[in-house]
């Protein structure tokens, strides 16, 4: 599903009367989630899931058919936990 059908779903079950308000919708959640883990904050919706950061470790690494190696820093990566009744009904289906 892209943004488009989101945005679509978001319309009728939300029960937005036009396209734009859901966008809207749509565009003002990412853009909250995104500001609260630039801040190093954890969002958590309760029977959802939990939005967070996470340090992912360094780590070495070979480039496929050469003997050359890399290594990668040390990184905030950002990371969602779902909850218990998301993975409850995603399960069912």
């Amino acid at each position: 599903m892209n943004k488009a059908e989101f945005v679509d779903l978001v319309k009728t079950t939300g029960g937005f009367e036009t396209k734009k308000d859901a966008e809207r919708a749509v565009n003002v959640f990412t853009e909250a989630i995104t500001k609260a883990l630039s801040k190093k904050q954890s969002v958590e919706l309760v029977g959802f899931g939990k939005f967070e950061t996470a340090i992912q470790k360094a780590k070495t690494g070979k480039v496929p058919g050469t003997n050359k190696t890399y290594t990668t820093k040390e990184k905030r990566v950002p990371k969602f936990r779902p909850g218990k009744g998301l993975k409850d009904l995603v399960s069912k289906k």
